[in-house]
């Protein structure tokens, strides 16, 4: 049976079908089926004047359809050992299911080896690419249209985890992975890693996939997915957003430039603990991004900051969820700064993994139990098994899905 045959038949077994249905297509899924021979014609033979993007998926291309229509045509890297199940993780994911801070998946291409999906086009690239700096960019982003993001995001993420079913856990919330339309929409895009939370689920068991600085440390120490894994990432999005710095960015003020000195092992994690330390000093107004003009409310900034810290916790159930924020964030709910601690960073159990190889077993007997948060340490950790050891090394790169 092929992975596409199997895909139908689980994908038949596992959405509710909320939409009308396209009897000529397999799986009774709603969307298109494209040939390649379209796609390619689309593409102009895949020329690489048209190529937007590159992941560890593959090639994204802009492209035009027959009736005129723009799109980003996804391809499959045929050398790529995660991309077949990538694709059918997006096909599952996003079959059947349409929001307006969602990308639309318009159809797909199953030929021989090709296997390429393809997405309505978005003018304004990815919030990496636009407001962290890692492009060129001439958009301004007043506080405004940050506000507009922050809140289309975390109502993306609300309809994921509560309003379809199965639940969706993307597992890849990310900055390069919030498109944005010609009117500055975010869009969430590229669910390659994203997981269906079973009916009654409280988690589900993976494989450590995802980007280092976005990661909740107990799904990167146990493997165990849950909806909060992407609110932890969220809340590193929205300290980004807020302050229009990368969480893995290094160009701190001078006056901030002793954290690194300090704590040079917090290289994915700076934005996160600097933001914590102000918020502990009650000069949380600093982090706020120094560009944004007149229409900054410092008081919803630091609100929204607030929230982020919520968001990034090191107890799981501690977390808010995805409606909880929205709520916060509209200023609908306040948020109690009671429950605000220290969040909870990937790097300080990466610290914790180098020191331990460096030093032995007989040190991680010492060490562990003083080096993770107590809550961690109470549900069972396996960083010291072989398999463990395997997974945590993908870190030192930014994916494991090449």
């Amino acid at each position: 049976m092929s992975c596409f045959s199997i895909f139908c038949k689980k994908r038949r077994a596992t959405r509710q079908q909320s939409s009308h249905h396209n009897e000529d297509l397999p799986g009774g899924t709603n969307i298109k089926r494209y040939t390649y021979k379209e796609l390619v014609r689309a593409t102009e033979n895949f020329n690489p004047s048209n190529k937007i993007g590159r992941g560890g998926f593959g090639s994204v291309y802009k492209g035009r359809l027959k009736n005129g229509t723009i799109v980003a045509v996804k391809v499959l890297s045929l050398e790529s050992r995660q991309g077949v199940k990538e694709f059918l993780n997006e096909l599952m994911a996003m079959s059947g299911i349409s929001h307006d801070n969602l990308v639309k998946l318009y159809g797909y291409c199953v030929e021989e080896d090709q296997r390429i999906l393809v997405y309505n086009y978005l003018e304004n690239n990815s919030l990496a690419q636009t407001l962290l700096g890692f492009g060129h960019s001439n958009i301004q982003f007043n506080w405004r249209t940050r506000v507009n993001i922050c809140l289309g995001i975390a109502r993306g993420l609300a309809y994921l985890h509560d309003g379809v079913k199965p639940h969706i856990v993307h597992r890849d919330i990310k900055a390069s992975n919030i498109l944005l339309d010609r009117d500055l929409t975010p869009k969430i895009s590229d669910f390659g890693l994203a997981k269906l939370l079973p009916p009654d689920a409280t988690h589900v068991s993976t494989r450590v996939a995802g980007t280092l600085g976005y990661l909740a440390p107990e799904y990167a120490i146990r493997g165990q997915v849950t909806r909060r894994s992407d609110v932890y990432s969220f809340g590193v999005l929205l300290l980004e957003i807020v302050s229009g710095r990368s969480n893995s960015s290094t160009r701190l003020p001078y006056e901030d430039q002793m954290l690194l000195e300090k704590f040079p092992e917090i290289t994915n994690g700076v934005l996160l603990l600097q933001t914590w330390m102000y918020y502990e000093q009650g000069g949380l107004e600093k982090i706020i991004d120094s560009s944004l003009g007149d229409d900054l409310d410092v008081a919803q900034a630091c609100r929204f900051l607030k929230v982020g810290l919520l968001c990034t916790q090191d107890v799981t159930r501690h977390r808010p969820t995805m409606s909880m924020v929205i709520s916060m964030l509209t200023g609908e709910t306040d948020v109690d700064s009671e429950k605000i601690s220290k969040p909870a960073m990937i790097t300080d159990f990466m610290d914790f993994k180098i020191r331990s190889m460096r030093k032995g077993n007989e040190e991680i007997a010492t060490s562990s139990t003083s080096t993770f948060p107590s809550s961690i340490m109470a549900q069972g950790s396996p960083l010291l098994s072989a398999e463990t050891t395997q997974a945590s090394m993908t870190f030192t790169g930014v994916s494991d899905r090449e």
